[in-house]
């Protein structure tokens, strides 16, 4: 169930973007409803993937997560006892023209799963398809930090 809250967070290194993430996915549980849908919002450079780095870390996830700007998505499976989640979905819409690129990766039938946990860096792109999801806001701060904004 989803809640209609803020929370900001400040940081001011990769290590600390990544501890939110962590904070932030241990927070989460399934909904009966569909997947789980994150719209990672910010400019380049703004700590979207870093944060993703984060979640997936935080669900065990082994291997190098890079942003899957030209392959689009990248589907990781989640295999420890006991996580909520069979699936982190990593999509980066930057280089998609129109939401029907996206319909044909099978987006309908990765949204109806409950068990997925979807994150999708520049969701602006696909608004047209987008279900209701969380939103993370990412800006740039004039320190060189971030802040994080969480809209649940």
């Amino acid at each position: 169930m989803l809640f209609n809250m803020t929370t900001k967070y400040i940081a001011h290194s990769l290590t600390e973007t990544q501890k939110i993430a962590g904070h932030f996915v241990s927070t989460l549980n399934t909904i009966s409803s569909g997947a789980t849908v994150v719209g990672l919002y910010g400019d380049l450079g703004a700590g979207k993937t870093s944060f993703t780095q984060g979640v997936a870390q935080a669900l065990g996830i082994q291997e190098n997560v890079v942003s899957p700007t030209f392959v689009i998505e990248k589907i990781y499976e989640l295999g420890a006892e006991g996580q909520p989640f069979s699936h982190l979905i990593h999509i980066d819409a930057y280089r998609i023209e129109t939401s029907s690129e996206l319909l044909h990766l099978g987006w309908n039938e990765i949204i109806s799963n409950p068990t997925n946990l979807i994150l999708i860096e520049w969701p602006e792109r696909v608004a047209d398809i987008m279900p209701p999801h969380i939103k993370i806001q990412f800006t740039h701060m004039q320190d060189e930090g971030r802040e994080i904004e969480i809209m649940v």
